[in-house]
């Protein structure tokens, strides 16, 4: 099938999106910003609930939650009560899922020349996250408490939406489940509601492509091996 022009330009920017672990300090302007989350804003959710809500945290708001958070991850204090609100990974992980986190986890960190034995390197290697890796912009999403399973799925396609209007745009992002434990921080922050439940963050800027971190491209496994075709 011959791809027609807008058919190679979706294609491009569903497929060129990665998840960058180093930015340029380069600014975005708030209209630029504006102009993505209302395109995203086009997801489906059911009965049209759209049940997303944004804080988009930038200059000395972000500089102040980051240094925050990374001083309470790098040094945590005994009386401090950090947990995730939701339960994102299984209790125990089992085949395949396990040897896919591995292989990322191992290629990252290999690429950085972290051994397994560094657990001080690859502390502070996650600690970038709570940096939002020098992005300009930091996205912090959230859903009312009372919206069910379904809002959920509502919303990673908005979150989906947010990442292929920014790759239109030449800009990049990494959806950042590492938040999750620091919601309390947050919410200082931010001023999110109690009826809120922190889902997760993401960075949002111009790639910086002299880090070798962002020479990281994670596979996918084949059609083949997760669909089936039934006639």
């Amino acid at each position: 099938m011959i791809k027609s022009e807008s058919q190679q330009l979706v294609d491009l920017a569903i497929t060129s999106r990665r998840s960058i672990r180093a930015f340029l300090p380069t600014p975005i302007a708030h209209e630029d910003i504006k102009q993505i989350l209302a395109v995203a804003s086009r997801a489906p959710s059911g009965t049209n609930t759209q049940p997303w809500r944004v804080y988009v945290v930038t200059g000395s708001r972000l500089a102040t939650m980051s240094q925050e958070i990374v001083q309470a991850f790098m040094n945590p204090s005994p009386s401090d009560d950090f947990a995730d609100e939701y339960q994102y990974y299984p209790d125990k992980w089992f085949s395949p899922y396990i040897e896919r986190r591995r292989k990322v986890g191992f290629d990252l960190y290999g690429l950085l020349g972290l051994g397994k034995d560094d657990k001080l390197g690859m502390k502070e290697q996650h600690a970038r996250n709570f940096k939002f890796f020098d992005a300009p912009v930091g996205l912090i999403f959230s859903i009312d408490r009372n919206m069910g399973t379904g809002s959920w799925l509502d919303f990673g396609c908005f979150m989906q939406n947010i990442m292929i209007a920014a790759r239109g745009r030449g800009l990049d992002t990494c959806p950042q489940a590492a938040f999750n434990a620091y919601h309390k921080i947050i919410r200082r922050h931010t001023g999110m509601a109690d009826n809120e439940i922190m889902m997760c963050g993401m960075s949002m800027g111009y790639a910086d492509d002299t880090k070798i971190e962002n020479t990281l491209i994670t596979e996918r496994e084949p059609v083949e091996s997760f669909a089936t075709f039934l006639e």
